[in-house]
């Protein structure tokens, strides 16, 4: 028996116009998104038929549509994902939503920062 199951995309490389600063949205950066995003697969798992999952590949598309729109915040950028997975996939049970800016200016020598999102029906 499945109690929960998950379609996910693992830091998926993103290049995009987002931030504060001029230099963000003139010259862009890199992002990584991770979402994981319950969803009832049994019927997947006895068919073996894309039809009976979400579509990882349309998730993707999902989520490279949103981050090609420029924002100056990441949690815009998170709230239009979630809506949009919302809208689109209305079987979703939860959301896990991670989006971290590489090299962010802020004058310290890290891996990124971001926003994280987790969201439960």
């Amino acid at each position: 028996m499945i109690i929960e199951s998950y379609i996910y995309l693992d830091e998926v490389r993103f290049y995009a116009f987002h931030g504060v600063m001029p230099q963000e949205t003139q010259v862009g950066g890199e992002f990584l998104v991770s979402l994981r995003v319950g969803y009832p697969i049994q019927g997947a798992m006895e068919t073996d038929d894309v039809a009976d999952t979400l579509n990882y590949a349309e998730l993707f598309q999902l989520v490279k549509q949103q981050m090609d729109i420029p924002s100056k915040l990441l949690e815009h950028v998170a709230g239009r994902i979630v809506k949009a997975i919302h809208q689109q996939f209305p079987q979703v049970s939860s959301i896990h939503l991670r989006i971290t800016k590489k090299n962010p200016p802020m004058g310290a020598d890290s891996k990124g920062a971001g926003v994280e999102l987790y969201i439960k029906h």
